[in-house]
């Protein structure tokens, strides 16, 4: 009975392990609107915007106008100002 508990459990260490190991894997694939910004990230892209005000007024109307949410909004707000 304890053999079979001893294996029984190095079994779910070992499947935890690969599960964390192919999640840890998958991430570092994610798109950009699913990484989380940093303050700092937010804070340079804030400064480097708020020299064109009336250009990021636009870009915001077109967030607000698509109901984007989040670090979509963010990034697509980067997108939108580096647009000429």
């Amino acid at each position: 009975m304890f053999r079979k508990t001893v294996c029984l459990a190095a079994m779910l260490v070992v499947a935890s392990a690969l599960q964390t190991a192919s999640a840890q894997s998958t991430s570092s694939d994610a798109k950009p609107s699913k990484i989380k910004l940093t303050t700092q990230k937010l804070k340079e892209m804030k400064a480097r915007w708020s020299a064109n005000r009336p250009k990021l007024k636009a870009c915001r109307a077109e967030v607000k106008a698509k109901g984007l949410a989040g670090d979509d909004r963010w990034f697509y707000i980067e997108d939108c100002m580096g647009k000429s």
